[in-house]
């Protein structure tokens, strides 16, 4: 009974102690000038308004001699800004990234086996389609890994068709690199880059089908996605049919084994928003204006610098990350050594006082933090959410 009681008030000392601790926490005088640090739709670019909508040609027809010239220069400026080959195709598509991605595995896919490699929501998202939507789970091969994580994609087969996602939204990994997909490759390469197209270079001659969404690195609007495909996609295109797999019309990208061209040249598949359309130009001149894609790239990599400093200084935050390599320079995720209810409070609080909106782990990953650091994302507003992530550590959680 003695110990009990000592024990309670142990408990209890404790308690006291953390209790005055944090009513002796400081709140941060100062506030991020921007707190939207989503991971999708993410924050507009510096300076955006909504006047960027009044060249928008409202009430024309999207096939309108004004309508297409628009159309044909967002692919003409993706073309140039990220350096996509002038052989390969761009694309404007329903539905986002996941239109475009879907897009291309149901028209493509089956005529090799599949190789899928993921460690994230998303590319698990994709093996699942290709399994049981696509009925391809007897050539379906799995590489996987865990949060924080890539699998062995040196393994993949290069016969096989492969598709990974570039950079894993809810994970925070990306790949590194290109290396591990051979030049000589039998199979095309699915290549969703959603959250890494405009932050991380691409390489072109490894990649025949690159999808991306504008709502990520510039800060687009959502509902439409972009299609990139090589020379070697388009040939699969034109010379496989898939058996037994109606497709919707949106998904169709051919006519009588034909490429249907129109798409690729700005005459798009269903009617696009033309605001979404001028949103998205003025992303691209903006990108223009700090320097292009190695400008966009930079910002991105300095605004990964600001939180790798915060978490260097402090033991009880890390990147989901484990290899540094593959730290994403734009979905950054952190997990806390506290409770997930605890995080849920710090997320809450951040909300509440206006610093930080929608940072909160992905549903299906690790508890924790996704701190988006995409080009449009100053560095100062990262700089001043540090201090508060401090003190809404000390002031919601306790440490694990």
């Amino acid at each position: 009974m003695a110990l009990r009681r000592t024990a309670q008030t142990f408990v209890a000392a404790r308690a006291g102690r953390l209790a005055a601790a944090r009513s002796l926490a400081t709140m941060p005088s100062v506030k991020p000038a921007c707190p939207d640090f989503s991971s999708g739709p993410c924050k507009k670019r510096p300076g955006w308004s909504p006047a960027v909508y009044e060249s928008a040609p409202t009430g024309r027809s999207h096939r309108s001699k004004i309508g297409k010239a628009k159309l044909a220069k967002a692919i003409d400026e993706t073309r140039r800004i990220l350096g996509v080959p002038d052989d390969y195709r761009i694309g404007i598509v329903p539905a986002s990234d996941t239109g475009a991605i879907e897009c291309a595995m149901w028209s493509m896919l089956g005529a090799r086996p599949v190789t899928v490699a993921h460690w994230e929501s998303f590319g698990k998202g994709w093996l699942g389609d290709v399994i049981s939507q696509l009925d391809l789970k007897d050539s379906t091969t799995e590489l996987t890994a865990g949060y924080g994580e890539l699998p062995d994609l040196a393994s993949a087969d290069p016969e096989s068709d492969i598709i990974f996602t570039w950079n894993g939204t809810t994970a925070g990994v990306c790949v590194p690199n290109a290396d591990w997909i051979a030049a000589d490759r039998g199979g095309l390469t699915f290549n969703d880059a959603t959250s890494a197209a405009f932050a991380m270079p691409m390489d072109w001659a490894k990649v025949d089908v690159t999808t991306y969404s504008w709502q990520k690195v510039l800060g687009g609007e959502g509902a439409h996605g972009v299609l990139i495909l090589s020379p070697r996609a388009v040939e699969r295109l034109e010379t496989y049919t898939p058996p037994n797999r109606p497709l919707p019309k949106i998904f169709r990208l051919t006519s009588k084994g034909k490429l249907i061209e129109g798409i690729f040249k700005g005459e798009t598949i269903n009617t696009p928003s033309m605001i979404c359309v001028e949103d998205y130009l003025d992303a691209l001149s903006w990108a223009d204006s700090v320097g292009g894609l190695d400008g966009l790239v930079a910002r991105s990599k300095a605004n990964l610098a600001v939180l790798e400093g915060f978490v260097a200084t402090r033991d009880w935050c890390h990147f989901l990350a484990k290899n540094e390599a593959e730290r994403s320079s734009t979905s950054v995720c952190l997990t806390l050594d506290t409770s997930p209810e605890d995080v849920k409070k710090l997320v809450a609080m951040l909300e509440t006082e206006g610093v930080a909106y929608d940072i909160g782990a992905y549903r299906d990953a690790p508890s924790g933090l996704r701190i988006w650091c995409g080009a449009t994302v100053e560095a100062s507003d990262l700089e001043a959410l540090l201090p508060w992530l401090d003190y809404a550590f000390e002031t919601c959680c306790t440490k694990a």
